[in-house]
């Protein structure tokens, strides 16, 4: 039974990374042009989201999506979420309407097909870099002025799976409060035991993804950044903590 499960584990990551290649490879033409223009980004993005419920639905799983508020259309949001899995993109793709764009690592570019799109269509940040944050600080900027919204993992990375939820960076903060939007803090139950970053582990089943109601930023200045952070990082962590109960 344990050699079973083993070549389960093994077949079952490769068959993720095909999932998430092939429908690049097949929209390749139609991506390309997706990309070619920023005002033709909101197109890119429902490609993306079909290639996102593509790879969920091919790995077998079943999106479960509760909403305390719904974001409204054509308005700009900070969107935030725990970090645990490399389905957190996909996931986050699937439950969001609104177009937005990522902010993440710069290393995910390296990689092939997926990066190719991904360093041209999202915020990279070299988070050892104090040049690299504040220039993703003005791409956002200008991102957010275009009446496109943002999704930034405030944990700056996947933590420890030992790790419930880590401590939250400022960025997502100072710019929802530079642009006095909303914060929409999002609970992902589900990803780490899914398809965490443990090779031998995961598989199939339901994907539950939270959307708490809103923090609103109007009125508040940087110097409220960090009990905006708490705040947030309190709402997941809550109910992180009573799943597991």
């Amino acid at each position: 039974m344990g050699i079973i499960k083993y070549i389960f584990w093994i077949l079952y990551r490769i068959w993720f990374y095909i999932l998430v290649g092939l429908p690049i490879v097949l929209l390749f033409p139609i991506l390309l042009i997706s990309i070619s223009k920023e005002s033709w980004y909101p197109f890119f993005f429902k490609l993306a989201r079909f290639w996102a419920r593509f790879i969920l639905v091919g790995m077998g799983f079943r999106c479960i999506f509760i909403k305390e508020q719904v974001p409204e259309k054509n308005k700009s949001y900070m969107f935030i979420a725990n970090h645990t899995s490399m389905i957190d993109i996909m996931l986050m793709l699937v439950l969001i309407k609104n177009p937005f764009v990522f902010v993440g690592k710069k290393e995910l570019a390296k990689l092939p097909l997926f990066g190719f799109f991904y360093k041209r269509t999202c915020i990279l940040v070299d988070r050892s870099s104090p040049k690299s944050r504040q220039a993703v600080f003005l791409r956002a900027q200008k991102r957010l002025r275009s009446g496109l919204s943002i999704c930034i993992f405030p944990e700056g990375g996947v933590p420890d799976e030992r790790i419930i939820l880590d401590t939250f960076k400022d960025g997502a903060f100072r710019l929802a409060i530079n642009h006095q939007i909303p914060i929409v803090p999002i609970t992902f139950f589900d990803n780490k035991k899914r398809f965490s970053y443990t090779f031998f582990s995961g598989g199939p089943g339901a994907l539950r993804a939270k959307i708490h109601k809103f923090i609103q930023t109007e009125g508040l200045t940087v110097n409220d950044t960090k009990t905006l952070s708490a705040q947030a990082h309190g709402i997941i962590m809550e109910s992180l903590l009573q799943d597991e109960t």
